[in-house]
């Protein structure tokens, strides 16, 4: 999911570091601590006033911190930890970059009229009563296509939030409508880097994987699908009359057309055909900024002093466009590459704190310990599950969360008769899916900044994410669908 980065990472080749000097209490202890501060930052402080903005990111430096004492007292040098954390914020590199450009994106199709568009035709064309369901839907077939969550939620998820809004529709449960069927589509795609790599973790195919993991899948997402479909049924809309008057208003600001759907085609056919993904959005930054000039020439006069200052002020820095509808002038309105600045510094915190606790073993010592509970099949599972779950938490990083399990618990599987495919799809169910859920995680700083809606806001509706670890341990309870290896 996190596009381009596994090129930089060797799959086979992922070390796991063990320091038998460290027990499992010491592992804990930064763990502990950061798990404390964060539950006293959103319990106890009101607002930002304990650290400021930028909270959550000094909190994971201290962690990181404690981890880094922790090192020194068992013996781990200063040396190897650097080295660690480096190894990890040059595995985010990509990603980064990739923010910027989607900043950078929602502002050049805002002054364009992209944006405004996909809101003006798509008030006409999704209603309100099915709205929800679409969405997901919508973004599970972009998924499967493009292989991306990311990108799914970059393109379509940033016009559903937009169109969602314009309906009334709470910003959170579209943002978990978008990331459920984003993520379905991930998984079940075999373009998705975590779908290639959780069998490569634990030893089956590719595909095998795949038709292993619908048993699990399908169920979730159909459950997901009517809890939306409730959902959509039961929310309060603008009505019909509203929307009359967000169309006209829309109208009136914008040169609206069809052609302005050029730029976002162009932009999923790139995806589509495996063009690289920083290649893909910075063209659709360019394309759109040409369209800008071609389609809102007054709308970029009203922004800067010149045109192309305008563009510039869209890609770098906050734009906003005023309308007569206060609805509008929020929705319209992007951070552009300024606005991701909190991700990403967020982003390369984590990396810090989980660089250090891989380097001083800890991330290891705690699976090891928790592969010790594992005395039933159902045990096994249950491991596999608190494991990914952990490490989403810990290390900040979905393909951790991946490739530490599928390596430490390979043997057990193969240990109690299991087929590989029951270790590769329990990857997926609880290691990808819930990477989104951590706000600190890679994912969900890179899905809450884009879609422009917080962790805390969409968790409860991101129904599909926090639902499949639950799944895949009900299946395993009542020894359904639990493959066993054949007898040689």
């Amino acid at each position: 999911m996190q596009d381009d980065n596994l090129s930089k990472i060797d799959i086979e080749d992922q070390k796991i570091i063990d320091n038998k000097e460290l027990n499992i209490w010491e592992a804990l202890i930064p763990v502990i601590i950061l798990m404390g501060l964060l539950a006293y930052n959103i319990f106890f402080v009101d607002g930002q006033e304990w650290f400021g903005t930028y909270t959550n990111q000094i909190i994971l430096l201290m962690g990181g911190g404690v981890a880094l004492i922790d090192g020194f007292l068992n013996k781990v040098s200063l040396q190897v930890m650097l080295k660690e954390v480096w190894e990890n914020l040059r595995s985010v590199f990509v990603p980064i970059m990739i923010l910027f450009l989607v900043g950078a994106l929602a502002g050049t199709w805002l002054v364009s009229g992209i944006i405004p568009a996909m809101v003006y035709y798509g008030l006409q064309v999704l209603n309100p009563s099915i709205f929800l369901p679409a969405s997901v839907i919508i973004a599970a077939i972009i998924s499967i296509a493009t292989g991306s969550s990311w990108t799914t939620s970059a393109t379509v998820g940033i016009a559903l939030i937009g169109i969602g809004s314009a309906l009334g529709i709470p910003a959170g449960m579209i943002a978990g409508a978008v990331i459920s069927g984003a993520y379905f589509g991930d998984k079940m795609s075999p373009l998705s880097d975590t779908t290639n790599l959780a069998p490569a973790m634990a030893g089956t195919d590719l595909f095998t994987h795949i038709r292993y993991m619908t048993i699990t899948t399908v169920p979730t997402i159909i459950i997901t699908l009517i809890a939306f479909t409730f959902m959509s049924m039961t929310v309060d809309t603008t009505g019909s009359a509203d929307i009359s008057g967000l169309l006209a208003t829309i109208d009136s600001t914008f040169n609206i057309s069809p052609w302005l759907f050029t730029v976002p085609a162009v932009v999923v056919a790139l995806i589509l055909f495996k063009t690289k993904p920083l290649i893909a959005l910075a063209t659709g930054v360019i394309t759109a900024a040409i369209f800008a000039f071609i389609f809102q020439p007054n709308i970029l006069d009203g922004i800067a002093d010149s045109k192309l200052g305008a563009i510039t002020n869209a890609v770098l820095t906050d734009t906003s466009i005023i309308t007569d509808n206060e609805k509008l002038n929020d929705l319209f309105s992007s951070g552009g590459m300024n606005g991701m600045l909190w991700t990403i510094f967020l982003i390369c915190c984590a990396m810090v704190f989980g660089g250090v606790m891989d380097a001083i073993g800890a991330l290891a010592r705690i699976t090891k310990e928790l592969l010790k509970l594992a005395t039933t099949v159902f045990g096994l599972f249950a491991s596999t599950v608190i494991s990914c779950l952990g490490l989403n938490v810990i290390a900040s990083d979905q393909y951790l969360a991946l490739v530490i399990p599928g390596k430490m618990f390979k043997k057990a599987y193969e240990d109690r008769g299991l087929a590989p495919e029951n270790l590769s799809r329990t990857l997926e169910d609880s290691g990808t899916v819930t990477s989104v859920l951590i706000p600190w995680n890679t994912c969900g700083a890179y899905q809450s900044g884009v879609l422009g809606v917080g962790v805390s806001e969409y968790f409860v509706y991101a129904i599909f994410n926090w639902l499949s670890p639950f799944t895949t341990l009900f299946f395993a309870a009542l020894n359904i669908k639990i493959k066993q290896l054949k007898a040689k």
